[in-house]
């Protein structure tokens, strides 16, 4: 567990940055906490005061938010009878049901197993590009798929006969994310499903064409596992470019537990080489909650930077003990003195 400096709700850890992100400074990261409640606040988030975590206390596990406009949209692994999950908040505060993304699995898939996982969504073109997880029927491994919808409500469709996206002698391949840098260039960002049969776990990159429909060169592996904290895994990996550099999210250990937890990578681009400038998660289990993880960095419509995560309940970690992966989010933001600091 990492040293906590804790004030009005925020907790407060420092990174020192090694010279792979181009700066010789300290960064400083932070992490809103908010009592646990599930009941929202009223208002905008404009500060921590304004809104409780969870924002959405039902099970939304490895959220992804993708902003339209002035509204929200918040997609999820499946749970119930959805696919993939949507909310629909206005103000970040306040989250409804939206209904479900996916309704109908492509060809390729196994139908009926409930493991589509975390989605992420790309505006494109006056349309939409959904990349999804789920179980391939003739390789048996979870892959990553793409579908396309004309909505952000769906319904999405995948019209291929195979994956999208996939590793079967690396395990698998899942928790795709996109990347977009200042050009407008596209990279999708995931992990090999490797700890599903004892093989090594790495997360990868690789350009997306600009229409999203192709891969581009080859793929890069951007880290693995090598600090005690993080266990067998490392997945769920999120990258954005601010303030001249690459910041990278990702999730490890085991989901099911308190041990989950998200760690911090600085690179020098979508492509690496990216390095771990510390080796203590940057966001664990604390207080009431546990376990969070499968972040997903968004902007807000002021451009103000977030990030959407799940965590658990302490006390209800574990669907088998009656919890859920409840929705939460966090402001971030990026300093002129190069620091990342929560709001």
């Amino acid at each position: 567990m990492f040293p906590l400096l804790s004030r009005r709700g925020l907790i407060a850890l420092a990174l020192t940055l090694s010279a792979v992100s181009c700066a010789d400074e300290p960064i400083t990261t932070s992490a809103v906490n908010p009592t646990d409640s599930s009941t929202a606040g009223a208002g905008q988030p404009d500060s921590v005061n304004q809104f409780r975590n969870p924002v959405y206390p039902g099970d939304f596990a490895d959220p992804f938010v993708l902003r339209v406009d002035s509204t929200y949209y918040g997609y999820a692994t499946n749970s119930g009878d959805s696919n993939v999950p949507m909310l629909r908040s206005d103000d970040l505060v306040h989250w409804r049901l939206a209904g479900d993304a996916l309704p109908v699995l492509p060809t390729w898939a196994e139908p009926g197993r409930h493991l589509t996982w975390a989605p992420s969504l790309l505006a494109l073109g006056g349309g939409y590009v959904l990349f999804f997880t789920t179980r391939d029927r003739r390789s048996g491994r979870q892959c990553i798929g793409r579908a396309e919808g004309t909505s952000p409500q769906g319904p999405f469709i995948d019209r291929d006969s195979v994956p999208f996206l996939c590793q079967p002698a690396f395990g698998g391949s899942i928790d795709a994310s996109v990347v977009r840098d200042s050009t407008g260039r596209l990279y999708l960002i995931w992990k090999n499903d490797g700890n599903c049969c004892g093989k090594l776990v790495s997360l990868w990159s690789q350009r997306l064409s600009d229409d999203g429909r192709n891969l581009l060169g080859a793929p890069v592996q951007l880290l693995q596992t090598d600090q005690p904290w993080e266990g067998s895994l490392i997945e769920g990996p999120t990258m954005w470019q601010e303030a001249d550099h690459w910041h990278l999210l990702y999730s490890a250990n085991r989901w099911n537990t308190g041990e989950y937890a998200t760690g911090y990578a600085a690179c020098a681009s979508p492509l690496g080489p990216c390095l771990k400038p510390q080796n203590v998660p940057l966001m664990a289990s604390n207080g009431s909650m546990a376990g969070p993880g499968g972040a997903e960095s968004f902007e807000d419509i002021q451009g103000r930077r977030w990030i959407a995560y799940h965590a658990w309940t302490v006390g209800r970690v574990g669907y088998a003990a009656g919890g859920v992966r409840s929705l939460r989010i966090d402001g971030l933001q990026v300093g002129p003195n190069r620091a990342l600091v929560s709001r």
